[in-house]
């Protein structure tokens, strides 16, 4: 692949040599990209600021064998500024940026969808108009559901039932009481309601849910999405800790209300998620 241009997102850096660093980035049409950018840790670097986490890109690149070369960089939105002014808007937007590269596996796979629900939701984020809490939330039930996985919120997820009265992420969301398993948690109506609204980007029922319910959506919610990727969000436990509320204790790697620890495959879980509910629109992170 010879020079090619794309807008994206900076998920991550590592350190390469003396002076350069490795970027990994969410872009529109490419999908995950691994670029070099040589020089960027020197003073006089021409762009080093450019490609730090959260900084929505405009970029020129030119193909290598097992990394591109980054040779030019045009900021388009610099989300980071805001989100690291703030703590907990700090912490949701790295959660954020783990989840997205988490759920492209494939480099070069092209993953609209993913990237305009990113860049929809560190907008939201920056913007300070919602909880980051709650735009975290709506962030991976709306990343599960692109990839396929989002959990079965209007009725049973096993048998189709209306009457569901538990939550369980082995079955793939709500399930009713002939259908639910062992260890299966029994949340606030208002919880489910809230989950709801999150992934259909209803703001205004979301923003006026009381924080009870929002502690026990966002444990669901974490849980679910672990499952899922079979290992733990390591950004989440710095987000625990700011939440109100959220559990001192959590034992490292365990998933509340799932029964099962992160070393588990996502195969065991016999549900059907996804049925519930159909994929939210990616292009606008609704506010």
């Amino acid at each position: 692949m010879s020079l090619y241009r794309d807008e994206g997102v900076v998920l991550r850096t590592q350190k390469l040599g003396e002076a350069d660093r490795i970027i990994t980035l969410l872009t529109r049409r490419t999908g995950k990209v691994r670029g070099v950018a040589k020089g960027v840790r020197r003073t006089k670097s021409r762009f080093g600021a450019r490609l730090e986490p959260f900084s929505h890109v405009d970029l020129q690149l030119h193909g290598g064998r097992s990394l591109d070369v980054i040779t030019q960089v045009e900021t388009l939105h610099p989300y980071g500024g805001a989100i690291v002014a703030d703590y907990p808007r700090y912490t949701a937007g790295t959660a954020m940026l783990e989840t997205a590269d988490r759920l492209t596996v494939g480099e070069k796979e092209p993953a609209l969808r993913q990237f305009l629900l990113l860049v929809g939701g560190l907008r939201t984020l920056a913007e300070g108009g919602h909880e980051a809490r709650l735009v975290l939330d709506a962030f991976f039930l709306r990343s599960l559901a692109v990839a396929g996985y989002a959990p079965a919120l209007a009725e049973c997820a096993r048998c189709g039932a209306e009457a569901a009265r538990a939550f369980a992420i082995v079955a793939g969301g709500v399930v009713c009481g002939a259908c639910r398993p062992p260890g299966a948690a029994v949340p606030a109506a208002e919880t489910i309601a809230l989950m709801i609204a999150l992934l259909r980007g209803d703001w205004a029922a979301a923003d006026a849910s009381e924080p009870r319910h929002r502690t026990e959506c966002s444990g669901l919610v974490a849980a679910y999405l672990q499952w899922h990727l079979e290992h733990g969000i390591r950004s989440l436990r710095h987000v625990e800790r700011e939440w109100p509320g959220a559990p001192e204790a959590r034992a490292p790697g365990a998933f509340p209300w799932s029964g099962r620890s992160h070393d588990a495959g996502p195969g065991a879980a016999g549900g059907r998620p996804g049925d519930a509910e159909p994929a939210p629109d990616p292009h606008v992170f609704r506010t």
